[in-house]
């Protein structure tokens, strides 16, 4: 009984949001009580007996104005991750940890939830596009492949970001750095130092570059280029945030990562952040940094030492043209601070090391200093030294003093 009337209370809503234009996505307290309003006309006409008003009330709200049995985790603070292998097998994850709920969906209600995310983002999925992207309007990213890719059932991945800093120091009592290294690194930023952070799949890449960015002085223009929106710098006075687009349904339009990044330069930034290089855009990365432009970005990769051999070998696929001769010496001139995170068995995300660049190469590698590296739990101090001393020195920090022994035991 409680099932119909749910539908009736929601055919009733629907009905009222059609005819008075209320936007369920962007107008959630205005859909909350035509639902209320709706709920009540529902009862006094029927015969129906309401065991759990609120919870019908907020089933509907849901399936209109959320994302239907998916909402309660959108609306969970811990669930860091939503993720749907076949309608019957829906997991989170929280703290790191996945786990499978017992929600239970139809082939129509995974189609339909995807339709629906996908309005807001304007991007689209079908047999000739079966790879979506996109961001939802709440911040979270959502990845979403179809048969015949997959075998046989849509596959949904949400990642939703519960950890917003604002700033680095705000991820020391998290355990994800220590003060003394998020010292370092705010010196580091604000000196206009070159800084690449990697890590592998869920490992606190973007959520660590956010707060890297919060370190910006306000007077810097920032300019970013990502394939969807997760950089997120809304304190920042002067910022420009740019995604690429896909190609349209006669296959044209299509705005590549690397035509953002040549763009950018044009706009006249004094920091440039490239979220995810994945492919030839590193060319194009390095090109900046060589010009003198600070410039920030993500990659996948297990270690930072890895981090630098992709960067090595990413530019290579720009063309024929471009050659590993030109690519090595251009990384160790241009690529200052590698910030290499993960996440432990225990689900925490760590900052594992932090090294340097000094810009020698040696047989074709390009040398690496350990400024911090993770000792026994904790990001002890290396022996090595960052490069460009002078762009410290003209921020008004003091290398030597920011890794000095005393430094780091107070």
């Amino acid at each position: 009984m409680e099932r119909a009337l749910i539908e009736r209370v929601e055919d009733r809503v629907r009905d009222v949001v059609r005819r008075s234009g209320i936007d369920p996505i962007r107008d959630r307290n205005a859909v909350r009580r035509v639902v209320d309003e709706a709920l009540a006309a529902e009862v006094r006409e029927g015969d129906d007996v309401v065991v759990d008003g609120a919870g019908v009330a907020q089933q509907v709200h849901d399936r209109i104005a959320g994302f239907g049995p998916l909402q309660p985790f959108f609306d969970d603070p811990e669930v860091e991750e939503v993720w749907i292998n076949e309608p019957g097998r829906v997991f989170i994850a929280r703290a790191g940890r996945s786990e499978l709920t017992t929600t239970v969906l139809t082939d129509a209600e995974v189609r339909s939830l995807v339709e629906r995310m996908l309005q807001w983002s304007g991007r689209r999925i079908d047999l000739s596009t079966p790879f979506v992207d996109a961001m939802l309007p709440d911040g979270s990213r959502l990845h979403v492949a179809i048969p015949d890719i997959t075998r046989a059932h849509w596959a949904v991945n949400i990642r939703r970001f519960v950890m917003r800093p604002t700033q680095i120091h705000d991820l020391v009592p998290t355990g994800t750095v220590t003060s003394e290294a998020a010292c370092f690194l705010e010196a580091a930023v604000i000196s206009g130092l070159n800084i690449v952070v990697a890590g592998g799949t869920q490992a606190g890449k973007t959520t660590l570059l956010n707060a890297l960015l919060g370190c910006l002085p306000a007077s810097e223009r920032v300019v970013s280029c990502e394939e969807v929106f997760e950089i997120n710098l809304p304190r920042h006075p002067d910022w420009v945030a740019m995604q690429t687009r896909d190609a349209s349904l006669e296959g044209t339009g299509e705005i590549p990562l690397r035509r953002l990044v040549r763009e950018a330069l044009r706009m006249r930034p004094s920091r440039l952040v490239v979220g995810e290089v994945r492919q030839a855009e590193a060319l194009d990365l390095l090109v900046a940094m060589n010009s003198g432009m600070p410039a920030a970005a993500t990659l996948h990769a297990n270690s930072a030492r890895e981090a630098v051999t992709k960067l090595c070998t990413l530019p290579l696929l720009a063309g024929q043209n471009i050659s590993a001769d030109f690519v090595v010496p251009t990384v160790a001139g241009c690529v200052d601070i590698v910030v290499h995170t993960a996440t432990g068995r225990d689900g925490r995300r760590r900052i594992q090391e932090i090294a340097a660049l000094p810009g020698r190469v040696e047989g074709g590698v390009v040398e690496i200093a350990d400024l911090f590296s993770l000792r026994h739990g904790r990001l002890a101090r290396g022996t090595g030294f960052p490069p460009h001393r002078d762009r410290f020195e003209a921020a008004g920090f003091d290398v030597a003093a920011l890794l000095s022994p005393a430094a780091q035991a107070a």
